[in-house]
C-alpha cells in the first residue's frame, strides 16, 4: 500500500501567491495595478500589497509612475533568460562572431544586460599580434560601453527610465560621460545611428563599436561588437566597421525571430 506524502505542510502561502502574481504579470499586456491583481487573482488585498511592494523593492517589479501598474523587470527575466542565451543565443552566433571577425580583424564580442551591468557571453579573437581579449562572464559597466548603449537606447520607455535612473556615471578617462543628461544626448545619436561607440571612455586606446540584437517581439536582447585598438580602429574607420556590425546584429536578429 502507498502512502500519499501530504505536500501542502511544506508550502509557503506568501511565496506561492508572490510566483502566481509574476506568472499573473509574465501574461498580462501592460501589466496591472495592485487593486487589479488582488481582484483577478482573488488574493487579499493586504497581501498583495507587502509582496508587490518587496518584489518592487528588490527590483523584480517595475511600476509605471502614470498607471501605477507593474510589470516584469529584466531583474526578473535575466532569471529564464540566461538559459535561453545559453541554448540559443551563443549557439546561433557561433558563424556571425567569426565572420565579424574576419571581416574587421578585430576582436568580435556577444553579450547581454544583467541586473544594471552587461555581461560578455562570447568572444572570437582577433588575428592581429595586438588585440583585445576578455573572458566570457566578465561585466561591464554601462555608461563607457558601446554595447551598453546600443541596448539601451532601443529599451521601451519603462525600462529606459529605470535603468538610468539606477546608473551611476564614475570617470575613468577623460572621453567619460559622466552625467545622466549627456547620456541621454549619446542615447539619442545611438538611436538615430543604430550603433554605439566607446572612444576611449573606459580605456585609453581602447575603441568599441556595437549594434543591438532584438528578440521577436522587437526588444533589445543583447549586443555584437567589435573592440581594438585606436591605431587600427581610427575615426575614419568607424562609418566603415559600424556597417558590417549592424548587418552582423540584423542577421542574428533574423534568427532570434526578429
Amino acid at each position: 500500500m502507498s502512502i500519499k506524502k501530504d505536500k501542502s505542510k511544506y508550502q509557503v502561502p506568501n511565496l506561492e501567491r508572490a510566483l502566481k502574481i509574476m506568472e499573473f504579470l509574465s501574461s498580462t499586456s501592460g501589466g496591472a495595478t495592485k487593486a487589479e491583481i488582488a481582484r483577478l487573482l482573488e488574493y487579499p488585498p493586504n497581501s498583495v500589497f507587502r509582496i508587490v511592494s518587496t518584489l518592487e523593492e528588490n527590483a523584480y517589479l517595475l511600476r509605471d509612475e502614470d498607471s501605477n501598474k507593474y510589470s516584469l523587470s529584466r531583474k526578473m527575466l535575466s532569471l529564464g533568460y540566461k538559459a535561453l542565451v545559453e541554448t540559443n543565443l551563443v549557439e546561433q552566433s557561433g558563424d556571425i562572431l567569426r565572420k565579424l571577425r574576419d571581416e574587421t580583424r578585430e576582436t568580435a564580442l556577444l553579450g547581454i544586460l544583467l541586473e544594471g551591468e552587461g555581461v560578455v557571453l562570447e568572444q572570437e579573437l582577433s588575428p592581429e599580434p595586438i588585440k583585445f581579449m576578455v573572458s566570457p562572464g566578465t561585466r561591464f559597466m554601462l555608461h563607457t560601453a558601446a554595447p551598453g548603449k546600443a541596448i539601451l537606447a532601443f529599451l521601451d520607455d519603462t525600462e529606459f527610465e529605470y535603468q538610468l535612473s539606477h546608473m551611476e556615471f564614475p570617470r575613468f578617462t577623460a572621453n567619460t560621460i559622466t552625467s545622466q543628461s549627456a547620456f541621454r544626448k549619446e542615447l539619442a545619436k545611438v538611436r538615430e545611428n543604430g550603433y554605439g561607440v566607446d572612444m576611449e571612455e573606459e580605456a585609453e586606446g581602447i575603441i568599441c563599436i556595437s549594434a543591438p540584437i532584438f528578440d521577436y517581439r522587437g526588444l533589445p536582447r543583447a549586443a555584437i561588437w567589435v573592440t581594438g585598438p585606436k591605431f587600427r580602429l581610427s575615426a575614419k574607420r568607424i562609418p566603415e566597421v559600424s556597417k558590417i556590425i549592424k548587418e552582423m546584429a540584423e542577421l542574428l536578429s533574423k534568427r532570434l525571430g526578429n
